[in-house]
């Protein structure tokens, strides 16, 4: 049976298909042994070898779906050029899962892997607005012209943000806030928050959709439930 190459892909636990296909159009996967950059290629399961920078890519049958909390100071890649710690540490090694997006490296919380690519696509593409919950320790208590400044939405190089939720959950000495959104711009909270001039302390993303963190522990992974995963 003939599949797209970014099907094959994300069904292999390399990447989500929107991944896939940047590793297509960079000229990294090739069927066979050509390279192939053309996203509406396919190949043949039955008989066809595709590869990523040489590396065969075999359709994973069993499909895994884990929420791992986070900590500071970790990459969310599955691999890093540089040899720094990446959140594929903290998961059975012999699994081809992939993060679904991305936390950054200052960043704690919760984080989604998986080999399914169709569930990564869900959980990640812009058209599905899928809420992202974060708890923030800010510099300093914003009042309520710069909370409504956030709800209302912002400039952010260039262009401004979807509103977004905001409400503080302690005071004092620094601010605590449950912040919500469904954008996902790189470091999108942390700009925000310092465009209305509260710079964040800490941050911590709680929430995916309908997939909570709970008590998970720094480093701690478990398997999503079946409501989890249909929701």
């Amino acid at each position: 049976m003939e599949i797209r190459l970014q099907k094959w892909l994300s069904q292999s636990g390399i990447a989500s298909r929107r991944k896939a296909e940047e590793l297509i159009l960079s000229g990294l996967v090739s069927v066979n042994g050509k390279i192939v950059t053309t996203l509406g290629a396919r190949a043949d399961t039955t008989k066809d070898i595709v590869s990523v920078q040489g590396n065969p890519c075999t359709i994973v049958q069993e499909k895994k779906y884990i929420a791992l909390h986070k900590p500071e100071g970790v990459i969310t890649s599955v691999s890093d050029p540089h040899g720094r710690k990446t959140v594929m540490y903290y998961i059975p090694q012999e699994w081809s899962c992939f993060p679904v997006g991305r936390l950054d490296y200052d960043t704690s919380g919760l984080l989604i892997l998986t080999n399914d690519g169709d569930f990564a696509q869900m959980l990640s593409h812009p058209k599905n607005e899928i809420t992202k919950t974060y708890i923030a320790k800010l510099k300093g208590l914003p009042g309520k012209e710069s909370l409504e400044g956030f709800r209302r939405g912002l400039i952010i190089e260039g262009k401004r943000t979807a509103p977004a939720e905001i409400e503080i959950i302690k005071k004092e000495p620094n601010a605590k806030v449950r912040i919500r959104l469904h954008e996902g711009r790189n470091r999108q909270v942390r700009k925000m928050c310092e465009a209305i001039g509260f710079p964040v302390l800490s941050l911590k993303r709680v929430q995916v959709g309908g997939i909570k963190l709970g008590a998970l522990a720094r480093g701690e992974w478990r398997y999503l439930t079946r409501g989890e995963v249909e929701f």
